[in-house]
């Protein structure tokens, strides 16, 4: 459940604190990406460059790292950014401060600038922890939302044994995958993701293709999977190593197998994204033996192949939403918006070959999503992971 998740950690000023890089290592380890935020006082327990080296990101700890420069660490961004902002250990000062929406440091401005869920680890000693005005504080954040991974009890830093010792990495990972477990926005649903090209045969060596290597269809399928959906992922042939977590993982090679595959199982789904480069036209006849070369020309007869998205479209039942896309090299919107009118789709994800960076075979992409009533959004040129991203948050918009 932790697979690309973006979690920020804040370590604030404690003992436990050296627990930290062991967090880090855990989230990690589960396929998260890690930033660091560290308070003033948590700098006297760790240091930056052990968790700048186990997070492979700079260690972030003021707003401003070089006031000549201008340069600064824009908390607004960090709280947009993180999947997760979960602060452990959160000392008693930064409990405080939190509930009293106080802002004097790069953590706790981050705090106010989160969109995403908070988690807090607190870790301070048993008397601290017992304290009406902690128990106040942290009941108070509890009310507002934040959510709180209870200390447990055993020895403490002073030599008491009580309640107040941070739960261990351990706990604090597993109860982080719970948490996402039970929210994912696409849990309990059936998805279909369609990737890469089909290859259609002209003998036992030749076929026609496109340049599609699978990568959007493959970001699109990790990101339903990692929204707790139950994907099937139906790929053309793709150079692309199978992803782990899938329901499902068929593999094709022509656009009539694929369509064979996807009716198969399109009854069953919620949610069908058809992001594969179907080709259009297959050889009427397939030579069992390598045809020859020959002197003048060699003209190869075609037909269309059966429009997968066409039958999806005509046959979708109450209910089901329908995703289809739409690569195009001239009077693209306008293309796409027949497209998405006449195969009956719920979006349509547009393309163009003419914005840099964007189509076939790069890590990057720049799409238009156009819906069913005239509604478009802009998707500037971003990694494909992060279009995946996106397009899954609009197919859950369009559930709500």
């Amino acid at each position: 459940m932790l697979r690309n998740k973006r979690i920020i950690l804040g370590v604030t000023g404690s003992i436990a604190a050296y627990k930290s890089a062991f967090i880090v290592r855990e989230l990690i380890k589960a396929g998260a990406e890690v930033k660091v935020i560290l308070s003033d006082a948590a700098r006297d327990f760790v240091t930056p460059l052990t968790l700048a080296t186990l997070s492979k990101h700079p260690v972030l700890y003021r707003f401003t790292e070089d006031p000549d420069s201008g340069d600064w660490n824009n908390h607004v961004e960090l709280g947009i950014w993180a999947d997760l902002l979960l602060i452990a250990p959160a000392s008693a000062n930064t409990l405080a401060k939190m509930d009293q929406g106080l802002c004097d440091n790069l953590l706790l401005a981050t705090f106010l600038s989160a969109r995403c869920p908070v988690m807090v680890a607190p870790a301070m000693d048993l008397d601290m922890y017992a304290h009406k005005s902690t128990q106040a504080n942290q009941a108070s954040l509890t009310k507002k939302g934040v959510h709180v991974i209870a200390p447990e009890e055993g020895e403490l830093a002073s030599g008491l044994t009580g309640q107040g010792r941070m739960a261990e990495p351990e706990a604090i990972r597993a109860y982080i995958e719970a948490f996402f477990e039970s929210r994912g926005p696409l849990k309990g649903k059936k998805v279909i993701v369609t990737a890469g090209p089909t290859h259609e045969a002209i003998d036992p060596v030749r076929f026609i293709g496109n340049r599609s290597s699978g990568k959007m269809g493959f970001a699109i399928a990790e990101q339903c999977r990692d929204a707790g959906a139950e994907v099937t992922l139906i790929t053309g042939p793709v150079a692309l190593a199978d992803l782990e977590g899938m329901s499902s993982i068929i593999r094709v090679e022509s656009a009539a197998e694929m369509f064979q595959k996807v009716i198969s199982v399109a009854d069953q789904a919620d949610i069908i994204i058809m992001s594969a480069a179907v080709a259009d036209y297959t050889p009427i006849e397939v030579s069992a033996v390598k045809m020859k070369k020959k002197e003048n020309e060699w003209n190869i007869e075609l037909m269309r192949t059966k429009d997968i998205l066409r039958y999806l479209g005509e046959n979708k039942r109450s209910g089901q939403i329908l995703v289809g896309f739409a690569l195009e090299t001239e009077k693209e919107e306008e293309n796409a918006v027949i497209k998405l009118e006449k195969k009956n789709l719920d979006m349509i994800v547009l393309n163009s070959l003419n914005d840099k960076g964007a189509g076939f075979g790069f890590d990057t992409n720049k799409v238009s999503f156009l819906f069913k009533g005239g509604k478009k959004k802009d998707i500037p040129l971003k990694s494909k992971k992060d279009v995946a991203r996106d397009l899954v948050q609009e197919i859950v918009n369009l559930k709500a």
